[in-house]
């Protein structure tokens, strides 16, 4: 319990690192049996550590729709499992096309 405790209280870095290290070790092979159990244990909490932060980090993210008429940016919650790549591309080509009433003349004035 203790050591959860203590992963929570651990930066996304921090956990990333303990991983590379946890990895580096079994990697290594110079443990024993039951060394290795309690390393491989370890190295999946930090893992699921990062997992979660990452997580976290991705709902946080929100996408810019657009501008409203007083200047400020509505913007919408970022769902990138919901889309499908092809779902992506027909959003980026509908809002590219909006866009139509700028002036591409080629004159700066």
């Amino acid at each position: 319990m203790a050591k959860k405790k203590q992963q929570e209280k651990l930066t996304f870095e921090q956990a990333l690192e303990g991983l590379e290290q946890v990895v580096s070790q079994l990697e290594n092979g110079q443990l024993g049996l039951s060394e290795s159990l309690e390393c491989y244990q370890q190295g999946v909490g930090l893992l699921k550590h990062c997992h979660e932060a990452l997580e976290s980090a991705e709902r946080k993210i929100e996408l810019l729709t657009g501008v409203d008429a007083e200047g400020n940016a509505v913007t919408e919650p970022f769902a990138d499992e919901e889309t499908t790549l092809e779902e992506k591309q027909a959003t980026r080509s509908t809002r590219r096309s909006a866009d139509e009433d700028v002036d591409e003349s080629g004159d700066l004035f």
